[in-house]
């Protein structure tokens, strides 16, 4: 395993491969995202309680699940970049903090569009909402540690080090609403139970959540292969790729 992983850890091999993947990864996104958009805000039922209000679930919910999902990949790949000193996984993790950022930032701003009419504020200091919002300080903080070290090395180890203490938030985000009195309603997708959601809802949520993944690959693969070009700008295989392009 170490082994393969480590055959990837040459940039003009992941800089290849990552090509190779991103086509996929951008097409599922597209059709899922399209398919779960259209089927949960257009055709899913009305809810009997909050009515038409509730569809931005299908816009919050995938973005709540990916900002943690995103911050997962992200301080994976630091800790992989710390221990194994492997520099493109440090590329990795700075290609995943702005894109996990917005992800948050969308989390946020529908919570509290979806919150106004449930709640009656746009903001309460629940559990979940807070570490949500500590979440979205953590992506900022690592994009400002990697943006204000000149020594790219070090950068990468500072924000590698607040990526990976920051996990701790990840649990406190997932399980607060059970931990605590929280006005934010409990989890409605269970994995070892039966959801309580209807499936004509279930579905396409189900199916925005992995396209938001798909989307936040892709995204992150593009951001990825422009790290790796900026990093290595003068290794020759960058010059006669710029060359190849040029001529195109």
């Amino acid at each position: 395993m170490w082994k393969w992983l480590h055959s990837y850890a040459d940039p003009e091999r992941a800089y290849n491969l990552s090509g190779k993947l991103l086509p996929w990864f951008a097409m599922l996104a597209i059709g899922l995202i399209g398919v779960g958009s259209v089927w949960g805000l257009v055709f899913a039922p009305t809810d009997y309680q909050q009515g038409d209000s509730y569809r931005i679930i299908f816009i919050h919910v995938p973005a709540a699940s990916m900002s943690m999902a995103a911050y997962m990949a992200m301080a994976s790949s630091a800790f992989v970049g710390l221990v194994w000193q492997i520099k493109s996984a440090d590329w990795a993790a700075a290609a995943i903090a702005p894109i996990g950022a917005v992800i948050t930032f969308i989390a946020l701003i529908t919570g509290a569009t979806w919150g106004k009419p449930m709640w009656g504020t746009w903001w309460v200091w629940d559990a979940r909402l807070t570490a949500e919002l500590v979440l979205l300080f953590l992506y900022l903080g690592v994009i400002s540690l990697y943006a204000s070290f000149e020594d790219k090395v070090l950068a990468a180890r500072a924000a590698g080090i607040l990526a990976i203490v920051g996990v701790i938030n990840i649990p406190i985000i997932k399980y607060s609403v059970e931990w605590w009195s929280s006005l934010h309603q409990p989890s409605t997708i269970k994995i070892t139970e039966k959801s309580t959601m209807s499936s004509d809802m279930l579905y396409p949520l189900l199916i925005n959540i992995f396209g938001f993944g798909m989307m936040i690959g892709a995204i992150t693969l593009i951001r990825f292969r422009a790290e790796i070009l900026a990093r290595n700008g003068m290794r020759p295989w960058v010059r006669e790729l710029a060359k190849a392009e040029g001529v195109k």
